[in-house]
């Protein structure tokens, strides 16, 4: 049972990653600065996610020593802030090109 969270965890790592990576290039090769914002937020969602998989192998994988628990803390903590900030921002440029 363990071992299947373990092949879903590390699959969206892997997704969320290469969508982190990608997103980033588009948006620093993008010229326009509304597509940039737009890019960068999808980055920001992208990097959150792969944040919170990171955190999720530290809890599942190993035992719970204090450092391993912290560590697994704060990418949860930055994981869950970089969502946010990636959602308001992405907010924030949808409804900029609306108007």
């Amino acid at each position: 049972m363990v071992d299947g969270i373990l092949y879903v965890v590390y699959a969206g790592l892997l997704l969320s990653s290469l969508c982190s990576i990608i997103f980033s290039l588009k948006a620093r090769r993008s010229i326009d600065p509304h597509k940039r914002g737009i890019t960068q937020a999808k980055s920001n969602i992208s990097m959150g996610f792969m944040l919170l998989f990171l955190a999720m192998i530290q809890m599942f994988m190993f035992t719970g020593s204090t450092i391993r628990v912290v560590v697994g803390a704060i990418f949860m903590v930055l994981g869950a802030f970089n969502i946010f900030a990636g959602f308001r921002n992405y907010g924030i440029f949808s409804r900029q090109r609306a108007d």
